[in-house]
Order: structure tokens, then sequence, then C-alpha cells
């Protein structure tokens, strides 16, 4: 490492508009990179993590929210007295970041190559041919398959992994001394996540790259992380080698973020073989028609559930896992009706659900309700929380009177307060919409609700409160899981069994504690082995 750190923040205060929940995001913050050095910046939500990363790029909402104390020095030169035709120089050139949604942050109506050609015209006096043998290069570099049809590709004609790989490709395309990554494996299943990860140390080792990466997943960190800071609400609480932030946490804050993470060995759950069947699934069946291919080309029908078959009891969770694509969404929305099967059916009530017509399915709906992975995509924006709790029964026979006091009342069962409910969606934290989202759910008294990925976006903390949330709740009113989750350690310690599914079929199935204990299948085998940080058990803490 260089005697002098790449990054280098000092005393760092950034200010925050009159009217927020407190006067500064960040307050003294002092952290540093060396070259060749992994840095990871943990957190909850609200804690400045990102308002660093973009602060480090010079990206805030300024003047709003804006630097108002302390220097941020690159190779030893302050950032923040830079104009903004330097900083564009800078980004790209000399640091760079990788954003957590590469579908956001990639423009969607210039293909792959232009976007990462972009980078170097604006940086270098490479010409066409020399820019386009970059391109190729890079892209080879990061592992896409077929770069010269990657190139000609826009973003939606590739996978999430891939997005994130083209991501990574621009940031490193004119080898920069900085690479900030701001969450960028959080929604990504945990072979791509393992792949992505391996990508990052593989390019930071070639270069000499500092890396700021900014997570809430323990796993990550203990997959990567050099060194560990750990921010709450604005102040940094402890820093250290990651060995002893992970194993030996001496802050109250940090033991309770460690405390949280769902730990790889699945407890005993209750025997459930004689329970009645509340859901069973039969030969479900599910194709979408065939569509341009990757450069306009023909593509065949794309089978997403084949003849797939299960059954949930009382009172059961049951997990379905696998890597993205492998049916697990789509077998939710068939379940719930809210996407058309090709065949199969779902009995619920001795009914089928597939086949129900419309004045069935309405009454039927009442025992199987969804909680969505993104609460604020899901709640209408426009509704009061009591209103959208109450929606349900009061489209099924319910006085608005009655169900507006039944709504205040699961506010309580789900841990909010009764105010909570003459309030708006956005007023609320994610862990919070989650919370109202199950409320909503569990308005119509349900026998079955379908969990499709409903922490994979929260902090651990929070994470860990709402697991335990449906866990209580589905002991306490005798509800069945049908639990959708790529993220194994959530699966270990929720599920009482597991199905793994691997292109639209079921590979292996069993109680979860065997399965993790003894896969048989060399697909569950794989996605065990790729789980970050699985070396990395976390220790048990007395948290005050």
């Amino acid at each position: 490492m260089s005697a002098t750190p790449i990054l280098q923040i000092e005393d760092l205060r950034i200010s925050l508009p009159a009217g927020a929940d407190r006067p500064y995001a960040l307050e003294h913050l002092n952290l540093t990179v060396n070259a060749g050095e992994i840095v990871c910046l943990v957190g909850e939500s609200g804690s400045g993590k990102s308002l660093a990363a973009n602060a480090v790029m010079r990206l805030l909402p300024e003047p709003r929210v804006h630097v108002s104390a302390g220097r941020i020095l690159l190779d030893g030169e302050d950032v923040c007295s830079r104009s903004e035709a330097e900083m564009r120089k800078l980004r790209g050139d000399r640091m760079a970041m990788i954003f957590q949604e590469p579908m956001t942050a990639l423009n969607p109506q210039k293909t792959v190559g232009w976007q990462i050609d972009e980078v170097l015209r604006l940086h270098t006096d490479l010409d066409r041919k020399g820019r386009k043998a970059r391109v190729l290069e890079i892209l080879a570099d990061v592992h896409i398959p077929d770069p010269a049809s990657a190139c000609n590709a826009y973003p939606h004609q590739i996978s999430g992994g891939q997005r994130q790989r083209v991501m990574i490709a621009m940031a490193l395309v004119m080898n920069p001394r900085l690479i900030i990554a701001d969450e960028p494996t959080t929604a990504l299943d945990v072979t791509t996540q393992k792949q992505i990860l391996r990508l990052i140390k593989e390019m930071q080792a070639k270069h000499g790259t500092g890396i700021l990466f900014i997570t809430h997943d323990f796993g990550v960190v203990a997959e990567i992380a050099d060194r560990i800071v750990v921010l709450r609400l604005g102040e940094l609480v402890e820093s250290g080698p990651a060995d002893q932030i992970l194993n030996r946490p001496q802050h109250p804050y940090t033991r309770a973020l460690i405390a949280a993470v769902p730990a790889l060995t699945p407890p005993p759950h209750k025997p459930l073989s004689d329970a009645p069947v509340v859901l069973r699934a039969s030969n479900l069946r599910k194709s979408f028609a065939a569509r341009g291919g990757l450069l306009s080309g023909r593509r065949n029908a794309v089978v997403a559930v084949k003849d797939l078959s299960f059954a949930l009891r009382r009172g059961e969770t049951l997990g379905v896992v696998g890597e993205s694509g492998s049916g697990k969404t789509t077998v939710s929305r068939i379940v719930t009706r809210l996407l058309e099967s090709d065949s199969g059916e779902v009995m619920i009530h001795d009914r089928d659900l597939i086949r129900a017509s419309r004045a069935d399915l309405r009454s039927l709906r009442k025992d199987i309700q969804m909680v969505f992975q993104d609460p604020m995509a899901s709640l209408n924006p426009r509704k009061r929380v009591v209103d959208l709790i109450a929606q349900g029964p009061i489209v099924h026979g319910v006085p608005k009177a009655e169900a507006h006091a039944r709504a205040r009342e699961l506010l309580e069962l789900v841990e909010l307060s009764p105010a909570a409910a003459d309030r708006y969606p956005h007023e609320f934290s994610g862990g919070q919409r989650q919370r109202i989202g199950i409320a909503r759910a569990i308005a119509m008294q349900p026998r079955v609700i379908v969990a499709d990925e409903p922490v994979s976006a929260l902090d651990v903390s929070v994470q860990a409160q709402v697991l335990r949330l449906l866990a209580d709740l589905r002991d306490r009113l005798d509800l069945s899981l049908l639990f959708v989750t790529h993220d194994l350690r959530v699966a270990a310690q929720l599920c009482d069994r597991i199905i793994v599914m691997q292109k639209g079929e079921i590979v292996e199935a069993g109680p979860t504690a065997e399965v993790f204990a003894a896969p048989e299948h060399s697909y569950t085998q794989a996605l065990l082995s790729s789980i970050p940080g699985r070396d990395w058990q976390p220790p048990q803490l007395s948290v005050a």
C-alpha cells in the first residue's frame, strides 16, 4: 500500500435542509482508502452511507444538501474546491462509481457499447477503432459472454447480472484510482452475487484500485472487506480491520447489527406432516411468447415453469429459492392468479383457483393474499394508510367504520402506532411500509400469504424485525406462508421446508435443515456454496 491514501475524508460534515429529521447527514466523518484496499462502509438506511459516496463524487443535490465542513482528498487534492468542469474530468478517469441499480443508471436508449465508448470519448484521444477494441477488451475482462454481441445490445436485452458487469466495465475502463460501489449486489441472487464480488476483487488486485464498498449485507462484508467503517445516524461509531469488527465488535450498535444477521444453520422447526394441506399446486406450466432476440433475431418461447407441483400445510412456511430466471416469482403470481398459467391447478378450499370464474375468484382471493417486494410500488401513494388496509374488507362488504377500526387494530398487531393510520406511505421508512403491506394482507383474514422477496431491500436489523413479525403472525393467526427469496440465510431462519427451483423445475425439496445440511442436487450444492460470507459465522453476542 502506498504511504498516501487514494481517498482521505477529513472531519466531513454534510448539512441537510431545514425541517429534516436532523441537521447533519454526516458529522465528523474520518475515513481513508489505500491503494489495493477494500473498505466497507456499513450502517442502516439513513446512516449517511450513500451521501458520503455522493459527496466524494460531488453528486450531492446541492445546495439543499451540501458539504459544510471538512475535506475530501483524492490523491492529496481536495475535490470540494474543484469546479464542475474539473469534476467532469475526474469522474470516470481517476474515480468512478458503480451504482446499486444498473437499469436506472444505464441509458435505455443507447447500446452497451455506446455507453462504455462515451467514457473513452470524453477522457482519451483514442480513435474510433481504438475505442472499439478497448470496449471489447473491458467487456471480456468483466467476463461478459460474447462481448461483440453484448456491445450491440441494449440494457433491457441482457440479464441483471450482466448489466451490473457493464456498470463495472464502465467504472474500470479508464483504470481509475478509486472506485465507489454503492450496494452493487443487493438485488442479485447468490451465484451472480458471488461472480460480481469475485470480479470486483479480481479487478482491484489487477489494477491496485482502492475501493469504497457500501453495503448493508454482512455476508458480503465478510467476503471482501479489508477494513470496515460503521455509521449510525451520520456518526462513525466504530472502524477497524474486518476480522476485528466482524468477530469482536465493541460498539453496541455494531454488536446489534451483527446479532441481527441470520445464521446459516436452520433452527429446529415444528413437524407439520400431519397438518392439513391448505394449498396444493399440481402440474403448473407457464410459457412466455417468443420475442425479438439480443440482436433482433428470433427466439423460441420461454418456458418459465414446467409441470411444477407442491403442497403447503396449515401453519407452515414453504420457501421457494433459486437464481433469477428460475421461475420463483412466476410461481408466486400463478398461485395468486396475478398471472394466468397455461395448465395445471391450484387448489384452495377444494376449489381450483386457476379455473375459477370472476365471481368465484373474488371470494377465493380472501383466502390468499400477497406481500410484495417493493411496498412503495404496491401501496397507492394518494391514499392514507387506514384506507389502504381497509380497502379489501370494504370491497368484500365490511362496513367502512368497522373496516377502519379493524385497520387501526392491525397496525398495532404489526407493531405500528394507530396514529400511523392517517399518514401516507411516503411518510414511512422501508421497513414500516413493509409492515403496512403485511397489515393490508392479513386484513382479509387469509389462510395463505404469498411473500415475494419481502425483506430483500431492507437493512439487516429491519429485516430481522420483519422476519420475526411474519413468524409471529404465522403462529398467532395459524397462517401458511409461501415465501419466495434468493437470500438463503433468510430461508434458513424462517422456512420449515424449501423447494429449490432451476429453469422452471423443482430440483430438490425437503425440510430446510436437511437440505442445508446435506444437499443432494449439484445445483443446490452450488447455491449453498455461493452464499457470501459462508465461512463466517456471526458470533453469539449479547446486545445491551
